[in-house]
């Protein structure tokens, strides 16, 4: 049997330091990539692997995984040449292909299959984008998990790869890889430069007329070195320049007669009025949260004397009690994407604001948007229909198409998997500040709260992303297997608007940790759990939530899950990407002050000896360029130096796997696996049949 100890780490004497404040770094030299390190983090990786397989239920567990695995982000379905263009598993392979269809989930064919690609390991399909008459698919593949991606051509006729795709690298998927041009010469797509941690975006043309050319594009861009953007419009007349991840804003505007040599005029200057839309016609229409926290629908017409002047803008949707998230122009009519007390709800209405009705959905979840306001506005727009995926915390993603004054919804692809005899139940807790906020529960019907059961809590809380009540993936084997899970909504996120953004962000980053408590203590409260059936998760920002979780409060939690978490935010302003990330949302680290706030909820410099923490299991990829395995690495080696008692603290970092987004299925499966093993067996838990 392996050894499911791991092993002991030497610590050196390294100091960071940040705006003159200086800290102890003891474990610096896990930063390296060196065959030292190497060798630490492998046998740190088998040690995990053997703990959680010396469970009996492993396998079982497994199996069980498996069945309620489900994509993690809701896709549909493109249209494009009357042609309909998917994302899906091939028969027979483990890997996702790229399928074309008369209809969105009709019988396909095969149009790219990262199996038939002739390398050694087949490379994930991060993104596909058919050309808008059909003939050409774009699509973007990853060959490290990294997210780091090229772009390949492929014939949609023949099915054949065409030569002249662009080289250059994109960071990832998330400005739309390829952005087409309305005649279909074209695209612009957003690329990076060699550093992987590089926080630097260059919009390149790429055209495929006579002589396949790509040359690169400039705009007014607004200083700093956010995630930036270039689309045409709806009715191929206008290109927009839009900059901001979290908060978009259309810098600049250009006639559609040489794209190639665009001549801008600048439109929007101000880069904190946040108008993630559409160029529909002569108006720019957008969701924004200035004069209205909740959100409202405006209209900024492209010859506006000052674009950034609100009293020019004409609203078109006022603010309510629902926070608005997203707008949609569809035909004639916009769709408003909206959270009322964290569920969605889809409106219609005219451009001029007067309602058409809401979309009847199947039942109370979550709207697909993605996570970023950036990631919703770049794909193309819709001629006469809105599909769209829905799923809520007990039925994974669905897929719907609704047309404007249709009195039904009709239902595209049914969702795939769903917990059975389950119940979902809305509770409130108290912050600390007295702030209500809100979470739910999911459990079998027969799991009764008549005492303490085992319970995983879930929650983000970060970037303005809401924390989606969707179906909880490989989670609900939790749930199936006797546990409560809990689905938290936590300041830092969107749900109830730019005030619960800001009430847990920068100086205010705090609160939505002290949410986090809050809930934890009304479920021991009440009766649902206790300290010793407790566990958190979370990924990437909720990975941090979980290490400050275990490092603030240990004796609040029995087992701690941090995966692929940023867990040393002062080393992390060290690149770019991370700098970038701690200016975002933690705290602005120029300042001494602030350097110091932020290393009160840095849990690699939170760690103190001798104190009895909860077990821990760290899960992160070695090819991430969000949050380098760098950042596990270094918090498990000093949790397992200072813990007193005898919960294990575990780490495995996987091989060509980085933040999830481009990770290999049955990699993810595995992963997933391990740590709810973890939990379970920690817990007391066993599987079901």
């Amino acid at each position: 049997m392996s050894d499911t100890h791991p092993p002991g780490t030497r610590a050196g004497d390294d100091v960071d330091e940040a705006a003159g404040v200086r800290f102890a770094d003891p474990y610096r030299w896990l930063e390296a990539e060196s065959e030292e390190v190497d060798a630490w983090q492998d046998a740190q990786g088998a040690a995990a692997a053997a703990y959680v397989r010396d469970w009996p239920h492993f396998d079982r567990l497994r199996e069980l995984v498996a069945h309620y695995d489900s994509e993690r982000m809701a896709s549909v379905p493109l249209a494009g040449g009357g042609r309909w263009f998917r994302v899906e598993p091939d028969a027979g392979s483990a890997r996702p292909c790229a399928v074309v269809a008369d209809e969105p989930y009709g019988p396909g064919r095969v149009l790219f299959d990262p199996a038939a690609q002739g390398s050694e390991k087949p490379p994930f399909l991060s993104w596909i984008s058919p050309s808008p008459d059909g003939t050409v698919l774009a699509v973007g593949v990853c060959a490290d998990g990294s997210e780091r991606n090229t772009i390949r051509l492929v014939d949609v006729a023949s099915g054949e790869p065409l030569p002249d795709a662009p080289a250059q690298p994109l960071k990832d998927g998330w400005t739309g890889g390829a952005k087409w041009l309305p005649d279909s010469s074209g695209f612009f797509f957003t690329a990076t430069d060699d550093d992987p941690v590089s926080a630097a975006h260059q919009i390149w043309l790429h055209l495929r007329r006579s002589a396949p050319t790509t040359v690169a594009v400039d705009a007014p861009w607004l200083p700093g070195g956010d995630y930036r953007a270039v689309v045409a419009s709806g009715d191929g007349r206008h290109l927009v320049a839009v900059q901001g991840l979290f908060d978009p804003v259309p810098v600049a505007v250009a006639d559609l007669d040489d794209p190639a040599a665009p001549k801008w005029r600048p439109f929007v200057t101000d880069a904190s009025l946040n108008l993630p839309g559409f160029l529909v016609g002569d108006e720019w229409i957008a969701v924004t949260d200035q004069g209205a926290p909740r959100g409202r629908v405006v209209a900024i017409g492209l010859d506006a004397e000052d674009p950034n002047d609100g009293r020019a803008w004409r609203t078109v949707v006022a603010e309510s009690e629902a926070a608005l998230r997203t707008v949609r122009p569809v035909g004639d009519a916009l769709y408003v994407h909206a959270f009322v007390d964290t569920y969605s709800e889809l409106r219609v209405v005219d451009r001029d604001g007067t309602p058409r009705g809401n979309v009847p959905l199947p039942g109370r979840g979550a709207v697909g948007d993605l996570p970023f306001a950036l990631m919703n506005i770049l794909g193309p727009v819709a001629d006469d229909q809105l599909v769209f995926a829905f799923s809520t915390l007990t039925r994974s993603w669905g897929v719907y198409r609704h047309r404007p004054d249709a009195p039904r919804l009709e239902t595209v692809r049914e969702p795939a998997v769903g917990l059975e005899d389950c119940v979902v139940e809305d509770g409130w807790a108290t912050s600390e500040d007295g702030t209500r906020v809100p979470y739910h529960l999911v459990r079998r019907r027969d799991v009764l709260l008549n005492r303490p059961r085992p319970a995983l809590m879930v929650g983000y809380g970060g970037f303005g992303a809401p924390w989606l009540p969707q179906f909880p993936g490989p989670m609900a084997a939790f749930v199936a297997s006797g546990g409560v899970l809990v689905h938290t909504h936590l300041r830092g996120g969107s749900e109830f608007g730019r005030g619960w953004w800001d009430g847990g962000r920068l100086r205010n980053k705090q609160n939505g940790f002290a949410d986090l408590y809050a809930i934890a203590e009304d479920l021991v409260a009440t009766g649902v759990t206790s300290p010793n059936l407790l566990a958190v998760s979370g990924a990437s920002g909720g990975g941090l939530l979980s290490g400050v979780a275990a490092t603030q409060r240990p004796h609040l939690w029995r087992a701690v899950v941090p995966q692929v978490p940023i867990l040393d935010l002062v080393g992390a302003c060290r690149d770019g990407y991370g700098r970038y990330v701690v200016d975002t949302e933690y705290a602005r680290v120029g300042d001494p002050d602030e350097v110091r706030r932020l290393a009160g909820f840095s849990p690699y410099h939170l760690v103190r000896d001798g104190v009895d923490y909860p077990a821990t299991f760290i899960v992160a990829g070695d090819t991430d360029p969000r949050c380098p395995p760098w950042h596990a690495r270094k918090f498990a080696a000093r949790l397992q130096a200072a813990t007193s008692g005898d919960a294990p603290v575990l780490l495995h970092i996987w091989r060509d796997s980085g933040h999830g987004w481009a990770t290999d299925k049955e990699i993810l499966l595995t992963q997933e696996t391990e740590w709810l093993a973890f939990l379970a067996k920690t817990l007391g838990m066993t599987p079901p049949q």
